[in-house]
C-alpha cells in the first residue's frame, strides 16, 4: 500500500517531468515560424536557397561531414535572420519615430545576416565549384 510520502513523490514527478510546457514551447515557436514564412519575404528566400543548397548537397553526394557542414551553415543564415527580424520588430515597438542609436542596433543587426551569408557563400564555393567544374 503506497505511503503519503509515495504518492507525494510521485506527484512531485509527474509535475516535473510534464510535457506542456515543452509542448507548448513548440506550438509558440511554430507559430513564430508560420509569421516569418507569411510576412518576411527574406525569410522565404533564405528557405529556398537553403532548400536548394541541400538538395544540391544531395544531388552531389556530399560526404557526410560536409553535409553537416552545410546543414550547420545554412541553419546559422536562418537563426541570424531571425534575430534580425526580431531585433528590427522590438526597435520598432520601442520607438516609432526615427532614432539614431536604433538605426545603428538595426544595421548592426542586419550586419549580422551579411556575414553569414558570405560565410554561406564561401562554403557553398569550397564544396560544389571543384564538383561543378568536373
Amino acid at each position: 500500500m503506497p505511503t503519503e510520502r509515495n504518492r507525494k513523490s510521485k506527484r512531485i514527478f509527474r509535475k516535473v517531468f510534464r510535457f506542456n510546457g515543452f509542448r507548448n514551447g513548440l506550438k509558440f515557436a511554430g507559430r513564430g515560424i508560420i509569421y516569418l514564412f507569411l510576412y518576411h519575404r527574406n525569410m522565404r528566400v533564405i528557405f529556398m536557397l537553403g532548400l536548394a543548397a541541400f538538395l544540391c548537397g544531395l544531388f552531389f553526394r556530399l560526404r557526410g561531414i560536409e553535409l553537416a557542414i552545410l546543414c550547420a551553415t545554412i541553419t546559422l543564415v536562418f537563426m541570424a535572420e531571425i534575430l534580425n527580424t526580431a531585433i528590427e520588430m522590438l526597435m520598432d515597438m520601442l520607438s516609432p519615430r526615427y532614432n539614431i542609436r536604433l538605426k545603428l542596433i538595426k544595421d548592426i543587426a542586419a550586419a549580422v545576416v551579411l556575414l553569414t551569408s558570405l560565410n554561406a557563400a564561401a562554403v557553398g564555393y569550397i564544396l560544389f565549384v571543384r564538383r561543378l567544374l568536373r
